[in-house]
């Protein structure tokens, strides 16, 4: 069968399948297929605001604890669409609220069913707003960091960041409030997820690079960028920032100064794998 070419492809991770399986014995099929459901219209938010703005997306990933659309575009789009399509998924709780504001006038679904939807919608909605990467509060954040910081440093801080308050938050779970077995399973994970996630920073970056030197990066304004000329090539490209072009101006002996545009430095580094090189060799070398 042909899949429309809007809808998405939709994996269940395999945990999820386990505990679909778990919910038929323990009568809480409903209560899961709720949050599912939820979780599905969340994402698709975000999938149909990514295909209007023609990203390239792999699909949608659904887990125990929420679901992910699967794209390299972050970090590579203007910084509107990226704020847009992480705000598609958020807004999609409205509907759902209207949704079931229209179906408890109804007697097509038991009012039981149309209470927990309102809870679960509110819950899911709060909790994605949480400003912890990867959720969309996260993503918000480290949007906001890169428009003001090099892109590297909003990164790496966005990462740290959702470390430290996803450990105070099981801290609090733990010693502060009653304790909530699925709720500690859940920040547990994002835990898991923001080491894994450090751990991955360089290939993140590089893939950034990457991407500025392929020509995939839009760019709405030129920044110099200021280096002596004992600075390698990655310590020019830490200072680079999303959505802007750079032209950098490196100081040599006798006060002087050249400049280079960007993509001879990422020529530099990713065509000759000049890895190593000084910003001072490299300007000596196109002089």
């Amino acid at each position: 069968m042909t899949r429309h070419k809007w809808l998405p492809p939709v994996h269940l991770h395999p945990i999820l399948i386990v505990f679909i399986l778990i919910s038929f014995l323990t009568g809480t099929f409903i209560e899961l297929m709720t949050i599912l459901a939820i979780v599905l219209v969340h994402e698709l938010g975000h999938y149909a605001a990514a295909r209007w703005f023609r990203w390239r997306i792999r699909g949608v990933m659904l887990w125990v604890f929420g679901g992910v659309m699967d794209t390299d575009e972050q970090g590579t789009r203007p910084f509107r669409e990226e704020v847009i399509v992480t705000l598609a998924g958020p807004a999609q709780h409205l509907f759902i609220y209207l949704l079931l504001f229209v179906l408890s006038g109804s007697q097509i679904v038991l009012p039981s069913v149309i209470e927990t939807a309102y809870v679960y919608n509110t819950v899911i909605l709060l909790f994605n707003l949480l400003p912890i990467w990867p959720l969309d509060g996260g993503k918000l954040l480290f949007l906001f960091l890169s428009e003001r910081l090099p892109y590297r440093k909003a990164y790496d801080s966005i990462i740290l960041f959702s470390l430290w308050l996803n450990v105070a938050l099981v801290l609090v779970l733990l010693f502060f409030v009653p304790f909530t077995l699925s709720a500690f399973l859940l920040f547990m994970f994002l835990l898991m997820e923001n080491r894994n996630d450090w751990k991955q920073r360089y290939y993140v970056f590089m893939r950034f690079l990457l991407q500025r030197y392929q020509g995939r990066v839009h760019a709405n304004q030129v920044q110099p960028i200021e280096v002596s000329h004992r600075h390698k090539l990655i310590d020019v490209f830490n200072c680079f920032h999303r959505d802007r072009a750079h032209t950098v101006y490196v100081t040599i002996p006798g006060n002087s100064r050249q400049s280079l545009d960007e993509m001879e430095c990422l020529h530099s580094y990713f065509h000759e794998r000049n890895y190593r090189k000084s910003i001072g060799e490299l300007v000596s070398h196109v002089s």
